[in-house]
C-alpha cells in the first residue's frame, strides 16, 4: 500500500525538492500543502501526480485537516515570508507560532509515523549566548516544543539544511564586475572575514529531496529524534567566491568591507544575513553541532547529489 507523504510548502525550494523526489518513487503518494492551489508551481506538481490542498500555517485546524491520513509529514517554515514588512523580531514570533501549529497538527494525526521538521542549529546555545540569528531562533523554539512532547519526538527527524548555493544570486552575495578592470574581473563585498567557514547543501532544489527520501527510507537510523545535516561541501567564503570564478572563467575576490557600509547598502537584509556570518565565524567547526546524534550524507548513503561546483556552473552569471 502506498504511503501518503504530506509536504508543507511544496511550491517552495525545500518542499518542492521533497515533492519532486518522492513523486518519482512508487512507494509514496504525495500531498502538497500550499496557500495558493492555482499557482504555476502547484499546477506543475499536480500534473506530475501530486494532490494539491490548501491550508494556512496560521490556522492549526486547517493544517490538521490537510494532514488527515498522512504516514509522514515534511514541515518547513519561512522566516523571510514576512521579514520585509514586519521586521526581524516579529518574524521570529510568527515563525515560531507557525512551526508550533504544524507540530500540534502533526501530533493530532493518528496515522502519523514520521515527522520531518526542517530547522537550523541553536546558535544561541552553541555560542554560549554570543550569537543571535533571527532566522534560526523561531525554528529553535519549535525544536524545544517538539522535544517537550515525547510521543511526537519519537516520530521526528530534525533536518538541518545548510547554505544554498543559489544564495549567490542574491545581491548581498553575488560577485559584481569591477568597472575598468576588464570584463572578467569581479569582487564580492562581504562584512566579515573571507575565511568565514561555510557548509553548503549544493543544489538545494535537487538535494533536499534526496536527503528526505533517505530519511524516510531509513527510519531505523533517523528515528527517534535524530538530526540530519543536509550538506555536500565545506569551504570558506573566499573559496566559494574563487570557485564561482573558476567555473565561469572569471577572476574574483571576496573583499571585506565595513559592517555599517554593508548594512546601509542592503537595508534589513545586510544585518540579518550578517547575523549568520557572525555565528559561523564564532562557532567554526561547531556551527552544526549541539545535538546527540547528527547524521550526514555518508551515514545515510545519499546518492545523486549535485555539489557546489556543479550547482554554480548550472546557475550562470
Amino acid at each position: 500500500m502506498h504511503k501518503l507523504i504530506t509536504v508543507i510548502g511544496g511550491t517552495g525550494v525545500q518542499g518542492g525538492s521533497v515533492a519532486r523526489a518522492l513523486l518519482n518513487n512508487d512507494n509514496y503518494v504525495v500531498r502538497v500543502v500550499t496557500r495558493n492551489t492555482k499557482s504555476e508551481a502547484a499546477n506543475s506538481l499536480r500534473a506530475q501526480g501530486a494532490e494539491i490542498v490548501q491550508a494556512d500555517l496560521n490556522d492549526a485546524s486547517s493544517l490538521q485537516t490537510a494532514f488527515v491520513g498522512s504516514y509522514a509529514i515534511f514541515a518547513a517554515t519561512n522566516f523571510f515570508d514576512s521579514f520585509l514588512t514586519v521586521g526581524a523580531d516579529e518574524s521570529v514570533e510568527r515563525e515560531s507560532t507557525q512551526g508550533i501549529n504544524l507540530a500540534k497538527a502533526a501530533a493530532a494525526t493518528p496515522t502519523l509515523q514520521h515527522y520531518i521538521w526542517s530547522t537550523l542549529p541553536n546558535a544561541g546555545r552553541i555560542s554560549n549566548g554570543k550569537a543571535f540569528v533571527p532566522h534560526y531562533a523561531g525554528k529553535n523554539r519549535v525544536d524545544d516544543y517538539i522535544k517537550s512532547d515525547p510521543v511526537l519526538l519519537s516520530k521526528t527527524t530534525f533536518l538541518w539544511v545548510s547554505f544554498y548555493v543559489s544564495n549567490m544570486d542574491y545581491p548581498w552575495y553575488k560577485p559584481i564586475p569591477v568597472v575598468g578592470a576588464g570584463p572578467d574581473r569581479y569582487i564580492q563585498l562581504f562584512p566579515g572575514s573571507p575565511s568565514v567557514p561555510l557548509t553548503l547543501v549544493g543544489d538545494a532544489r535537487t538535494n533536499i529531496g534526496l536527503f528526505v527520501r533517505e530519511i524516510l527510507e531509513q527510519p531505523q537510523k533517523t528515528l527517534p529524534g535524530k538530526f540530519v545535516l543536509a550538506a555536500t561541501d565545506e569551504m570558506t567564503m573566499a573559496e566559494l567566491v574563487s570557485l564561482w570564478a573558476s567555473v565561469h572563467g572569471k577572476k574574483a575576490d571576496c573583499v571585506q568591507v565595513d559592517r555599517k557600509m554593508y548594512y546601509d547598502m542592503w537595508p534589513m537584509w545586510g544585518q540579518v544575513m550578517d547575523a549568520s556570518h557572525i555565528y559561523w565565524d564564532q562557532a567554526k567547526e561547531k556551527t552544526w553541532s549541539g545535538e546527540d546524534t547528527i547524521l550526514t550524507r555518508h551515514d545515510l548513503g545519499v546518492i545523486g547529489l549535485i555539489d557546489t561546483a556543479t550547482a554554480l556552473a548550472n546557475m550562470g552569471i
